[in-house]
This record gives structure tokens, sequence and C-alpha cells, in this order.
């Protein structure tokens, strides 16, 4: 498999774990008293990224199933 190929099963998998952890970020900066604004920034981050890793995505072709 081509090392392009595999980016293009790959990246949807990080896109949807990084969303993931944005959203627990998120749930819990209610709970983090002082520290709820580094989640809620840790969250954006993690979303921006979510787009840079989408638009690579887009470039390679968009996903790939993997069989």
């Amino acid at each position: 498999m081509e090392e392009i190929d595999k980016l293009r099963i790959l990246l949807p998998h990080w896109i949807e774990h990084n969303g993931e952890h944005a959203g627990e970020f998120r749930n819990w900066a209610g709970r983090a008293g002082e520290a709820r604004n580094a989640l809620l920034d840790a969250a954006r981050l993690l979303e921006e990224a979510n787009a840079r890793l989408q638009e690579g995505l887009d470039e390679l072709g968009g996903p790939l199933e993997h069989h």
C-alpha cells in the first residue's frame, strides 16, 4: 500500500479521535475551576488542528476506505 493511501485511511481516524478529546476537554472545563480556560483553549486548538488535517485529507483526494 502506498504511503498516501495509508494517510487517507489514518487521517479520518485522527480527526475523529481529536474531536472526541476536544469534546472531553469542553465537558471537563465546567468542572476545572481555574483551569477552565486552559481546557477550552486546548479544545479550540484541537479543532483548529482538525481543520488543517481535513485540508490535508481533501488535498489527498479524501478518505480511502480500508478493506
